[in-house]
């Protein structure tokens, strides 16, 4: 199992084991981890799922489609490090992946 750790903004943390092949969202929806609503279920056609990319992480995942970045523009103050957890897919070479969850405004 690939683990990946969900940090807060209030600083709690969520380490969970994800299955390969799946999506970091479903990964913490299968775990409870709170702030990933994923409204629209991980059709990309929401942002509730948004996360922050911790900065030694950025460069190791796959990039954002450019359908991605287009609905980034839609989450609450997005960043360089911004990401849908719906299209990052959860693989071995992620174990350890550190994502941070915005503050919910919804």
């Amino acid at each position: 199992m690939t683990k990946i750790r969900f940090i807060q903004h209030d600083k709690r943390e969520f380490v969970v084991d994800a299955t390969d092949g799946e999506s970091v969202m479903r990964a913490a929806q299968d775990h409870g981890v709170p702030g990933i609503a994923a409204d629209c279920g991980g059709f990309l056609s929401c942002a509730t799922c948004h996360i922050y990319v911790a900065p030694d992480w950025q460069d190791r995942l796959e990039p954002a489609s450019e359908d991605e970045v287009a609905m980034l523009e839609n989450a609450i103050d997005p960043q360089a490090n911004s990401r849908l957890s719906c299209q990052v897919v959860v693989t071995p070479d992620i174990d350890g992946l550190t994502v941070h969850v915005p503050q919910r405004q919804f």
